[in-house]
């Protein structure tokens, strides 16, 4: 099979990424949120330096073209869709200016041959960011201000059929709406049972749960997120415990190295800590194999 990316027991073989390109060259930093340092140009540079860890890894890149389409947030492929061993979930933003982000991955979902089982539409909302594979199994959803309960319900009705359950963890205001809180803002998984997390903003009842499957949680230092936006958790797993993150943050890459992690870097505050997008955004695993 050529897609399935739920099972983190496997390394990352297949993922569709998409370059910043002329949409966000043109982008205006205050309609879309991004922060004083944000740097187009050189944005692209770091986006290229991720890619190349992300190839050199053995995963084949799929490309979504980069056109002069406005949609400059469509760098982070992570959040309008999801792939399943069933096939590809393409969702429907909380972000309104991210709402025609949809029909790229429909189109690279076509190219790749991937069956899509399934589409959120009208008010129901709900964004990848905001969804942690438990396990294979059990799709666990931070409800909050990108994907609404309307939303996690549409979600567990396509997800049911292929026995796959939903559950959902509200999460907490912290900086407002306008800001990006996804629940993988505060959880990075780095392997099948082990995760770092951001726990003062967690859910109490996934870490609950977390810690009764016998989960590892690494609690990365405070300082460190609050410094970076939140940034320095966002952390891509390349397969276990072989993971990617923004340099800058040695607290946090120390947590993860003395628990066995092998830990990556690059450059990343043009894009990723400017934009509120890290590794983990800005790539949408295909498969893992």
């Amino acid at each position: 099979m050529s897609f399935g990316a739920e099972d983190r027991t496997k390394p990352l073989a297949r993922v569709m990424m998409r370059a910043p390109g002329p949409a966000m060259a043109a982008a205006d930093p205050a309609l879309w949120h991004y922060g004083p340092g944000f740097d187009a140009a050189r944005a692209s540079v770091q986006h290229a330096a991720l890619a190349d860890i992300v190839a050199a890894s053995g995963a084949e890149i799929h490309w979504i073209p980069s056109g002069d389409d406005g949609l400059s947030d469509a760098v982070f492929v992570q959040d309008p869709s999801f792939v399943t061993r069933a096939g590809a979930v393409v969702l429907n933003m909380g972000k309104a200016l991210r709402r025609d982000e949809a029909a790229l991955h429909l189109a690279a979902y076509a190219d790749l041959g991937v069956p899509v089982i399934g589409r959120l539409g009208g008010d129901a909302t709900v964004e990848s960011g905001d969804c942690l594979w438990i396990d294979p199994q059990t799709l666990a959803i931070g409800r909050g201000v990108r994907s609404n309960q309307a939303g996690i319900e549409a979600l567990a009705a396509i997800l049911a059929p292929h026995g796959i359950r939903v559950q959902a963890y509200d999460l907490p205001y912290w900086t407002g709406p306008e800001a990006c809180l996804h629940l993988m803002s505060l959880i990075s998984p780095l392997g099948p049972r082990m995760a770092l997390i951001h726990a003062p903003l967690l859910p109490y009842a996934l870490w609950a749960d977390l810690t009764a499957r016998g989960w590892t949680l690494l609690m990365a230092p405070e300082d460190e997120f609050r410094a970076s936006n939140g940034l320095s958790l966002n952390v891509l797993m390349l397969k276990p415990q072989d993971v990617v993150m923004v340099d800058g943050f040695p607290g946090t890459r120390a947590l993860m190295e003395g628990a066995g992690c092998r830990v990556q870097v690059f450059e990343g505050d043009a894009l990723c800590i400017a934009c509120e997008g890290g590794p983990t955004c800005l790539t949408r695993p295909v498969l893992r194999s």
